[in-house]
């Protein structure tokens, strides 16, 4: 266990995936009848893989620690989905978004699973319309699309900003219809605490109910890991509040390997934290960028005064804007990739152009773009010489049929109308590159364990291009996972049930039993979220968006010391044996204070700048990443040995035989 085989398939490059489907194992239809999988998280990946593997005959158990597999984190996904259709006849094509996809994450991916997200996601907007997904469409009756950064076409599919919502709806009424089938049993309120091992292979979970709080085990001939990402390891995220790493890290913990940790996403278009006792951010969608331009005043003491309220935005002339994103990288303006954009925030906000009270904001305006819409409307309305009012009202209308319900959700959070005022964003944590290494089978190094979405590594490197999350999580559960999966399972087909009687099973709920005990008895004076929030900020402050060597040493060691401080004095109020959220809490945090560990040391091994890992002692002198080719052209996969600090090292290294590596530029 724990070699780094990749099973990239041989061949040319847009040949490996059918070659590869023609040549793994099958299962037949009769066999399938007797082989159980588990799936643990509900959303895009684990609620498209549960439905689709139980439309092919196993029998499906899925896990999630919500009161529905519908509340599942991928229904705030906004701006839309990807793929190449090329509609538009803009010059899109399969290759086009599998070199976009690539470059976007600063060449730090593996090819061959890029290459196949491309070819699949065609297939992807198919299965969603067939399933009742109500996509926008263009006057012609046709798809619509809009354009997202990082990229020269529009090859993103929505629906209003609520994108996520309707394609997990979609997902969920394809399992509904397995579990009235009995094909899929649904564990809700349940949440995964341990991963089981028989003879080296997975073979179930210890999962607790999280109403009655009884621990029980679940057996199955393979598991799947599709439990999301862990950004909320920087406590404030745009992550929902419930998203942990718990069944990723319990995986790791039993052998499976944990690539790339220190890649996470900053994105640029969050509604900026506004005090101390925040729980949560809210994203503002990408797909704003459309229209909206980026903005801070060109004058110190314009930013200055705005701050303190003595001036408007709107009040500032065109001239003395600084659209400072269209300035530094002219070809793709307001659509640079989210790490490149994020930078540029903080930059400006950094150097004293930030136009909130604590100086960390700037603008996105709609200004322009309503203007010109309006006036576009005018035209196909037949209105000659309208005035500025008119064309406002009307540009608004178009505005609002885009964007409403993001604009709507804007001002109940900010009290601020942005059709009058611009927006106010700020970077924030919004998605992990990072996750369970696995194989082209999506296989991690633990045999019979899969790990799907966000919660592997394998297709973002160090950046995700915006809306590539939905795609990756969808193609891995419709189309990619169902195929793969089978190749393992034709060595069970005589293999019958797993027994849940066995000393396997007995160690691991021993454990979890221990670990629970251990947390309750805990009688400490700090809660739960005391320590989470310190974590968090030693995360944001020398993990975030800059890190260099001599903080992320001296994050390691504070985080060291913040565990150990965590299982002394930590105080969890109520009972094990009910329902208990600050016990689901505790456990969850327990887990990110040994990944915040890993996360630094991951990023204080990588002596480079790619993507969203910004080393800032590795920049040109015009501010932007610095990669290291020679050196750090590979995956981090670290392997657990008892302790963050002594994880080994593995590394796969990565070949592009089909994409010429070369600095990233946007300008």
């Amino acid at each position: 266990m724990g070699v780094l085989d990749s099973k990239v398939p041989s061949g040319p490059l847009a040949d490996k995936w059918t070659k590869h489907k023609n040549e793994i194992e099958l299962v037949n239809p009769a066999n399938k009848r007797n082989i159980d999988v588990i799936v643990v998280g509900t959303g895009l990946a684990g609620g498209s893989a549960a439905a689709t593997m139980a439309e092919l005959g196993y029998n499906v158990k899925t896990f999630c620690y919500q009161d529905s597999p519908r509340r599942a984190h991928s229904i705030a996904a906004q701006g839309g989905v990807n793929a190449a259709k090329n509609y538009q006849g803009d010059g899109d094509s399969v290759y086009r978004l599998f070199y976009d996809t690539v470059k976007g994450g600063d060449y730090r991916s593996r090819e061959a699973n890029v290459h196949r997200l491309a070819e699949v996601s065609t297939n992807i907007i198919d299965q969603c319309v067939a399933q009742g997904v109500p996509f926008a469409r263009e006057y012609g009756g046709l798809l619509d699309n809009r354009s997202f950064g990082g990229v020269l076409v529009s090859r993103t599919f929505y629906a209003k900003g609520q994108t996520g919502q309707q394609l997990l709806l979609g997902a969920y009424a394809a399992m509904n219809r397995q579990i009235q089938r009995g094909k899929i049993k649904s564990y809700t309120r349940h949440e995964m605490l341990d991963l089981v091992l028989v003879d080296g292979k997975a073979r179930g979970i210890i999962a607790r109910n999280l109403v009655t709080g009884e621990i029980e085990r679940h057996s199955a001939h393979a598991v799947v890991i599709a439990s999301g990402g862990y950004g909320n390891l920087f406590f404030l995220s745009t992550y929902c509040m419930g998203a942990n790493v718990m069944a990723a890290w319990k995986a790791h913990k039993r052998g499976a390997f944990f690539a790339n940790p220190c890649f996470t996403q900053i994105h640029p278009t969050c509604i900026p934290v506004s005090g101390d006792h925040q729980s949560k951010l809210t994203l503002m969608s990408e797909s704003l960028r459309n229209d909206g331009r980026i903005w801070v005043p060109k004058k110190l003491e314009d930013a200055k005064a705005i701050r303190e309220g003595k001036l408007k935005p709107t009040d500032l002339a065109e001239e003395d804007r600084d659209y400072y994103l269209e300035r530094r990288y002219p070809a793709f303006g307001n659509l640079v990739p989210r790490d490149v954009a994020s930078r540029a925030a903080k930059e400006r906000c950094d150097a004293g152009y930030g136009v909130n009270k604590t100086g960390e904001a700037v603008y996105l305006d709609f200004d322009a773009a309503i203007m010109r819409y309006g006036r576009e409307k005018a035209l196909t309305s037949g209105m000659k010489n309208p005035d500025d009012k008119t064309v406002r009202k009307l540009g608004e209308e178009v505005v609002e049929a885009k964007y409403g319900n993001l604009f709507q959700m804007y001002e109940k959070i900010v009290d601020q109308n942005p059709y009058k005022t611009p927006m106010m964003i700020y970077p924030a944590v919004h998605y992990t590159m990072g996750g369970l290494w696995v194989d082209y089978n999506l296989m991690t190094t633990i045999p019979g364990c899969y790990a799907a979405g966000e919660a592997n590594f394998s297709d973002h490197g160090a950046n995700r291009l915006g809306a590539s999350a939905l795609m990756q999580g969808l193609a891995d559960g419709y189309f990619v996972l169902p195929y793969t999966i089978g190749d393992y399972l034709s060595d069970d087909i005589r293999t019958g049930p797993i027994p849940t009687e066995t000393p396997e099973f007995e160690e691991a709920e021993n454990n979890v039993r221990e670990r629970i005990q251990k947390l309750m008895s805990a009688k400490g004076e700090h809660s739960v979220d005391y320590y989470h929030k310190k974590l968090g900020k030693i995360m944001w402050n020398k993990c975030g968006m800059a890190r260099n060597a001599k903080e992320l040493q001296e994050a390691m060691d504070e985080i060291a010391e913040l565990r150990k401080d965590f299982w002394a004095n930590v105080k969890v109020t109520g009972v094990a044996d009910g329902k208990n959220q600050e016990l689901e809490k505790a456990g969850r945090v327990a887990d990110f204070l040994e990944l915040g560990e890993l996360f630094a040391m991951d990023a204080l091994e990588r002596n480079e700048s790619c993507g969203g890992h910004f080393r800032e002692e590795y920049q040109t002198p015009e501010g932007e990443a610095l990669r290291d080719d020679k050196n750090f052209t590979f995956v981090s996969a670290w392997e657990y040995k008892g302790d963050p600090r002594k994880a080994k090292l593995h590394k796969e290294e990565l070949v592009y035989e089909n994409i010429e590596v070369k600095t990233r530029s946007y300008k």
